[in-house]
């Protein structure tokens, strides 16, 4: 349980840090269209850290439980990997908040030459992980199903945002990749 935390605070710094540093600048944006998509995924993620926790089952472990908590570690990490190399891969033009750069290039290499909302999935990852970590199927379905539909309106928003940024080139990268999910979504 102490890891769980411990990787809970990483997480929660890491993102703190990212609203900080990487938000949209009013005079390098063409196009800025958020439409609340920032808080509400801000505030799904700490209500479903709250609630996710407080139905932690921390009382009953045995073999299966530990592979279990072992799989969501698992999760939790891939999916950091996951996030912090979309970001990465972005460089200058990742922000928190949905905005179209001036000078931004549609990226359609790495990752996102597999699917357009990598850090998304990497997110959705995290969370997932976190909540089979948790050892209780009602953390899973308090932390899952909140997250997946913020990710989903998040995604929404974006992809207006990226169809109104880079019109057709948008539109074309669209019919060659899947949203969130590999060959499913």
């Amino acid at each position: 349980m102490k890891y769980l935390i411990l990787l809970s605070v990483i997480f929660f710094t890491s993102e703190f840090l990212l609203m900080l540093v990487k938000r949209s600048n009013k005079s390098d944006s063409k196009h800025r269209k958020d439409r609340g998509s920032l808080i509400l995924l801000w505030i799904t993620i700490s209500l479903c850290f709250t609630f996710g926790f407080m139905f932690t089952n921390h009382r009953v472990w045995d073999f299966l439980n530990y592979i279990l908590f072992s799989i969501g570690l698992f999760l939790i990490i891939i999916g950091l990997i996951i996030r912090w190399a979309s970001i990465l891969q972005l460089k200058k033009a990742f922000t928190v908040d949905v905005a179209i750069g001036t000078e931004q290039k549609l990226k359609t290499d790495g990752l996102y030459k597999v699917i357009r909302h990598p850090s998304y999935l990497g997110l959705l990852l995290i969370m997932v992980g976190f909540s089979i970590a948790m050892n209780s199927l009602i953390s899973i379905l308090l932390v899952t199903i909140p997250m997946f539909l913020a990710i989903h309106y998040r995604i929404i928003v974006e992809e207006k945002a990226l169809t109104v940024g880079f019109g057709e080139a948008y539109k074309s990268y669209k019919t060659k990749t899947k949203r969130l999910i590999p060959w499913i979504y």
